[in-house]
């Protein structure tokens, strides 16, 4: 499961898989169900199209190796490394939170500098490396 929001709320999104196709769209926020697997010890890939007011964003997402798949070594054995979790898509798993983060469509005046105070789990990583520390 994935959670599909933005802020603010209420974009429109679509999510496409590498080769295009649509798979699933909504408004945010939405979860729906994405399949961790591309293949046979391929990660799916996708990117998450949101709209909202006039501006468009495409955040990518795609599956990395699932700590638990390491586990098989100890507690699944070969058929769990070798054929379980790579035919299931066990060995994947997916970001469980996509987010679009939209400017906001109030003006400041002239001269006033805009603050927003949020959490890091609800900043992209993506745009984590333009945060600004405040002192």
């Amino acid at each position: 499961m994935v959670t599909i929001t933005s802020n603010p709320t209420g974009a429109e999104f679509v999510v496409k898989r590498n080769n295009g196709l649509s798979v699933s769209s909504g408004v945010t926020p939405a979860t729906i169900t994405l399949n961790s697997a591309a293949g046979y010890f391929q990660p799916a890939k996708y990117v998450v199209e949101f709209k909202r007011k006039g501006e468009v964003q495409s955040i990518p997402i795609s599956a990395s190796l699932n700590g638990w798949y390491i586990g098989n070594l100890f507690f699944g054995g070969l058929i769990g490394l070798l054929i379980v979790d790579p035919a299931t898509g066990a060995m994947w798993k997916l970001d469980d939170t996509v987010i679009a983060t939209f400017q906001h469509t109030a003006t400041l005046k002239e001269g006033i500098k805009e603050l927003r105070v949020a959490h890091i789990d609800d900043v992209p990583v993506h745009l984590r490396g333009n945060l600004v520390a405040v002192r």
